[in-house]
């Protein structure tokens, strides 16, 4: 795994033989090996064509919000060989319609020989710079378990879960019935159809990732069929006059025995009852389509929708299996600033409660550091950071990160105190703020990568 000489400059002689530096498209075939065998589930010597694929397509065809020297990499000297590398994936999220600015961190990843080294913490920290000179507010990554805790960040908000069903959720079609809605891959003309339902899915969701049209038209048409990051996006058409009603996405990757659906959407004033049943003889054709690797057909369907959704209210029991979601990690390097940008819905949430017009202040302890936020007739007039005291402990404490939980929706204020003894509030008035501020809602956010 010899990388191709670049011209990128070296950001920092590391010791050891070892530098830093950007990426160039001159290292897309070893990024691409390199990543596509470290983050294989069959291990090293099995690379994973999907994530190589992906690798090599950020940094060969122009994406929207990536650049080729967006990888870090560390490399030995003398040799080229990448032995660590990491990227950053720019983008806009919202929070409430309210956007923001989010680097995300993927691809993260270190031969074994050269693990616990540091390695990746001064890639993040790295990373972490240059998120903040683009005037990102927020860094986001999906990853395995603890791990990002160790570089600021904490859980905040699911991802995927979900519900799935078997063959006997299928209704078949009685003698002679015609299928009344047909599913048909999308093209480039269904992209302003698609941006449309896909701003009133958003509308169910605390937080949302911003997908342009520009970013549609890569996801659909330019990224390599066979990347991990590119979709099935599909058309549900009315059979009788092709109108479109609605839209699937599978993603690029199934288990064994079940295939997985990441979107589905109906536009407004379309009936699921009527909809849903040819949308599962759809799914369930594909999956008793055998796979082309194993031969063998899937038994199972999962709608990878996050825990709340129209499906699962439609279909009810007859989506049996739970999928509990993982969850996204995210790191607010300045909460105060991040709590400023987004006051226009914290004084929403104020102006429809029980405590409309409030004036006031809260101190929020995260134990060695805190938060004071001052409202003046339901308006945030301060937020800024504060310093818990023995004399003074504030009205509401958090351990670690725990709030940022209770920002983005992913706990409810019970939810975290049942969790952590360490948790409290001073009264029930500044309980009923916190929840009115800061309620659980659920966010389905499908990053841009």
């Amino acid at each position: 795994m010899n990388s191709t000489t670049t011209h990128q400059p070296i950001l920092r002689d590391l010791g050891d033989g070892l530098i830093l530096r950007r990426s160039s498209p001159a290292d897309a075939d070893a990024l691409a090996d390199f990543c596509g065998r470290i983050h294989s589930d069959e291990g090293f010597d099995h690379p994973d064509l999907r994530i190589a694929a992906w690798t090599r397509d950020l940094l060969t065809k122009p994406h929207p919000t990536f650049h080729p020297d967006d990888f870090s990499v560390v490399a030995e000297a003398a040799t080229g060989r990448i032995v660590s590398t990491l990227n950053l994936i720019s983008q806009t999220w919202t929070y409430e319609g309210i956007p923001f600015g989010v680097g995300r961190p993927e691809l993260v990843g270190t031969l074994p020989e050269y693990r616990n080294r540091g390695l990746v913490r001064l890639q993040m920290d790295e990373v972490h710079r240059w998120s903040a000179a683009r005037g990102q507010m927020v860094q986001t990554i999906t990853g395995i378990p603890y791990y990002y805790r160790l570089f600021g960040y904490e859980m905040g908000f699911d991802l995927d879960g979900g519900r799935g069903g078997f063959a006997p959720s299928i209704p078949a079609l009685k003698d002679g019935e015609p299928e009344p809605f047909f599913v048909r891959p999308a093209t480039e003309a269904d992209i302003p159809f698609l941006m449309d339902l896909y701003q009133q899915a958003a509308a169910r969701s605390e937080v949302y990732a911003v997908r342009p049209e520009a970013m549609w038209r890569y996801d659909l048409i330019e990224r390599s069929p066979l990347s991990v990051g590119r979709g099935a996006w599909e058309i549900i058409e009315h059979a009788a006059n092709g109108e479109p009603v609605g839209a699937l996405m599978r993603p690029n990757y199934a288990s064994r025995d079940t295939l997985f659906v990441m979107r589905y959407e109906l536009k407004t004033g379309v009936s699921w009852l009527e909809v849903n049943p040819s949308v599962l003889r759809h799914l369930w054709s594909i999956c008793q389509t055998p796979d082309r690797e194993t031969d063998k057909v899937k038994t199972a369907y999962t709608f990878l929708l996050g825990q709340d959704h129209p499906v699962y209210a439609l279909m009810g029991a007859s989506l049996p299996q739970i999928r509990k979601p993982y969850a996204w990690y995210v790191r607010v390097p300045d909460l105060p600033a991040f709590l400023r940008h987004i006051a226009p819905a914290l004084e929403a949430r104020l102006e429809r409660s029980i405590a409309v017009g409030y004036s006031g202040e809260i101190k929020i302890s995260f134990y060695k550091t805190g938060l004071r936020l001052v409202f003046e007739h339901g308006k945030l007039i301060t937020t800024e950071s504060w310093r818990p005291s023995p004399e003074d402990d504030g009205h509401a404490a958090f351990p670690d990160l725990t709030f940022l939980q209770l920002l983005f929706g992913y706990r409810s204020l019970q939810e975290l105190r049942l969790s952590f003894a360490d948790c409290w509030w001073q009264t029930e008035a500044v309980r009923a703020l916190l929840e009115i501020l800061f309620p659980k809602k659920n966010s389905s956010v499908l990053g841009i990568m």
